[in-house]
């Protein structure tokens, strides 16, 4: 695909949104003009993700490529939502130290049962393909597991990164692990997909697709990978094992508190990677917050679309309406301190006497045990609360606020 095609207006704005949040897109000239061929014939692309049903809900982090792919899929592309259910039972090693348990058969089935329903809170279901990868790889065989194999070499397995530091870490790395790479990468060949989507972490996989492709004879497909959503500590990736994770299945409630904890530079971060708002109002509310408009206002907002995406516009009008109540008996005034205090994670004592609310740690632990205490409307009981990178409403008595952000 090296010849000049000329690009048209809908195909180049059409690429203006595939960009939007991008990490990586390889080759984006390949893409291009796969785009602007299927916009030639009406021939839609096939569009592949493929998620392991390695745990039984999704949370925010895995709809950033959800929402590519429902972009992608609004353009008329064909979108294959793959459920690996046989490359579940080896255990994707992607950034892992160690080897990976493999799921038991029941354990994928469990989880595979809720991904579609969830997926389709993202994706429109009537526009959806659903594959499960065991379709084709049972039917691999032994032969046809050696005869694949023998398509990559050993050396290019050991590029990857975390394979190559287990290596030299003198880790072991089970022979099953070497062969997820492959197997991934063959759901490319059966699928016969132009484009597969994945995390940045993913990107080994996507490739090693391409590249076994191309020895199945086939059309390369493009690769592009997104960056991995940034949890509510605002340092690691969202995952429900490090516990700063938003479910897309959590109640209302729960959502909108998590998402008023963010920081107010992060919430810019996930209004580009999940918010369906364009480019074009994100930078007018960020010019909107540079002019003096609170930004809680506009975290508000995000809250309020995420929450009526999942669940509906009645939830997200009564969680607005219950978190504003925690504040009312308060009267939180509209001016109160901005205060920033150094984390990644502090406990709630140390919170109050480094920002001033409280003279020392006795007295703040004293307003404690007195209920004098609240987060974000709410009343501390536990002296050992840990309050995580984020920005809350913090306050003492009934006139002592400030709203701390912890970094």
């Amino acid at each position: 695909m090296t010849e000049e095609i000329k690009i048209s207006t809908e195909v180049a704005r059409q690429m203006d949104i595939v960009r939007r949040g991008t990490e990586e897109i390889l080759v984006e000239s390949e893409f291009l003009q796969k785009l602007q061929k299927s916009h030639d014939t009406g021939t839609p692309l096939r569009i592949k993700l493929g998620l392991d049903p390695t745990a039984p809900d999704l949370h925010l982090g895995h709809t950033v490529v959800l929402t590519k792919m429902r972009q992608l899929q609004d353009m008329g592309h064909e979108v294959i939502f793959l459920i690996g259910d046989f490359t579940a039972t080896i255990g994707d090693p992607s950034g892992r130290n160690a080897t990976r348990p493999p799921l038991t058969r029941e354990q994928i089935e469990e989880n595979a049962q809720t991904y579609y329903e969830q997926a389709s809170k993202v994706l429109d279901p009537s526009r959806t393909i659903i594959s499960y990868n065991s379709k084709w790889c049972d039917a691999l065989g032994t032969r046809g597991l050696i005869q694949l194999a023998s398509k990559y070499t050993v050396a290019r397995i050991m590029e990857r990164d975390d394979f190559t530091k287990r290596f030299k870490g003198g880790v072991p790395i089970s022979m099953h692990e070497l062969l997820y790479p492959l197997m991934q990468g063959y759901d490319s060949v059966a699928l016969e997909s132009d484009m597969e989507l994945g995390g940045t972490d993913q990107k080994f996989n996507l490739l090693v697709g391409r590249e076994l492709q191309k020895e199945y004879g086939q059309e390369q497909q493009t690769v592009l990978t997104m960056p991995l959503l940034v949890g509510l500590d605002g340092v690691e990736k969202m995952s429900k094992s490090k516990n700063n994770y938003i479910g897309i299945t959590e109640t209302p409630d729960s959502m909108f508190g998590k998402i008023m904890s963010i920081s107010d530079t992060l919430m810019w971060n996930y209004y580009e990677l999940i918010s369906s708002k364009s480019l074009e109002e994100i930078a007018q509310l960020k010019r909107d917050v540079e002019q003096g408009v609170n930004p809680r206002n506009i975290k508000v907002a995000l809250a309020q679309e995420i929450i009526t995406r999942f669940h509906n516009d009645e939830a997200a009008a009564k969680a607005l309406a219950d978190f504003e109540s925690r504040f009312r008996d308060g009267q939180i005034p509209e001016d109160i301190p901005e205060i920033s205090l150094n984390g990644p994670e502090l406990g709630i004592v140390a919170v109050l006497r480094e920002s001033g609310l409280a003279s020392s740690g006795s007295e703040a632990s004293r307003n404690i045990v007195q209920g004098g205490v609240k987060v974000d409307g709410s009343k501390v009981e536990d002296k050992s609360l840990v309050l995580k990178s984020g920005t809350y409403v913090v306050q003492i008595g009934k006139r002592k606020f400030a709203r701390i952000t912890i970094k």
